[in-house]
């Protein structure tokens, strides 16, 4: 095989030890790789100057925990020891339009997103596969934990390392995506990764992984009071109906939550059960029972194999990224307004805490079949 021969992959690259094997993988394997690295935005690390995507801020004062200055080190580095290509991308100004905006504007809403699913769908494998096809390579590769597979058509299928599974965050993938897209970690587990790294002698052992939002480099109430405007209200027992607190702005709480409420004091703790926006009311309950639900629905949902499915359709469903997939049943679910396609998600048992702007995403077996924006 000649080098011109050699199909041509690149590596998205964050420093850290699943990007960097990665790229090791795919370099040991035979393609033409480059390494790129792609900068998003993240807030001001000091200042509470509110910023918009067209400000004349200067740019290189956000670091986000994903493409820190550190981290582009660390993927520099490795490209080196490699020795493969490798280049900065810069996506702030679209990663603030797409994620940043979406983030804040659901939160604003009483809903809790998870900017993870639309990075992946807008960025990783929407702006950054754009930009590969356009430099003539063939593929895009990323250190995700998830399979594809190729049968009459494409599939994603969970990880090996059930553990580290990332399958979740990529339901909103399509055909003309997934045929473009490498996943050189989806057979392999975290040990042998790690082992891999030792072996490879790459500098990206012993770094610690971030389950925060990347681009909030403060706490998540301090961040909402840069970019949202908060109105306090009153919280309301789901009992008596009574006045117990006062929530500092909706956004703030989500589903389920037990801590940060505020309520002291008390014998019983308090969870939040629901949102009033038009009222501007927290509502929340002592009786934990009420915050199970057997029944959701989605919109906006999407199947990867590009059609939907024979309904109705046993599938397994995971409500929330870390919480297992349980049996359940999805319908059509009929609205006034016909143009959306929302369906019905109905659980053999009692989910806690279906939380509105979370992703539901529907399995069978090991496959991924799609998902969707839980409504309510």
């Amino acid at each position: 095989m000649t080098r011109k021969e050699r199909p041509k992959v690149i590596v998205a690259m964050s420093g850290g030890v699943d990007s960097s094997v990665a790229a090791a993988l795919l370099k040991r394997a035979g393609f033409s790789t480059t390494g790129v690295f792609m900068k998003f935005w993240a807030e001001p690390q000091s200042g509470s100057t509110r910023i918009n995507a067209d400000s004349n801020v200067d740019l290189r004062r956000y670091e986000n925990r994903c493409c820190s200055s550190e981290s582009e080190a660390r993927a520099r580095k490795v490209a080196k020891i490699l020795k493969i290509p490798f280049c900065v991308l810069n996506f702030k100004k679209e990663f603030k339009k797409k994620i940043v905006d979406y983030f804040l504007s659901e939160y604003k809403t009483g809903r809790t997103p998870n900017p993870c699913v639309v990075c992946n769908k807008e960025i990783k494998f929407g702006l950054l596969l754009k930009k590969v096809l356009a430099l003539g390579a063939d593929w895009v590769a990323t250190g995700h934990y998830a399979r594809i597979v190729k049968d009459n058509r494409i599939k994603l299928f969970t990880a090996k390392d059930k553990d580290k599974d990332q399958s979740y965050f990529l339901w909103q993938l399509n055909q003309k995506q997934l045929k473009h897209i490498l996943f050189p970690l989806g057979d392999y587990t975290k040990t042998e990764v790690k082992n891999l790294a030792k072996k490879f002698k790459l500098p990206v052992l012993n770094i610690p992984e971030s389950q925060e939002i990347c681009f909030i480099t403060t706490s998540l109430q301090d961040f909402f009071k840069k970019y949202i405007k908060t109105k306090p209200g009153k919280i309301i027992d789901d009992k008596t109906n009574k006045v117990i607190g006062k929530h500092q702005g909706l956004a703030f709480y989500t589903m389920g939550q037990r801590k940060g409420i505020e309520l002291g004091g008390l014998a019983m703790p308090y969870y939040v059960l629901d949102k009033d926006k038009k009222k501007n009311l927290l509502i929340v309950t002592q009786n934990e029972r009420k915050l199970y639900k057997k029944v959701l629905i989605a919109e906006k949902v999407n199947w990867l194999s590009g059609k939907e499915p024979r309904l109705p359709l046993r599938v397994k469903a995971k409500i929330r990224y870390g919480h297992p997939s349980f049996p359940a049943v999805v319908m059509k679910y009929r609205t006034w307004n016909m143009k959306q396609k929302n369906y019905k998600i109905i659980f053999n048992r009692a989910q806690r805490a279906i939380t509105p702007g979370q992703s539901v995403v529907l399995y069978q077996r090991q496959e991924v079949l799609g998902g969707g924006i839980i409504k309510k």
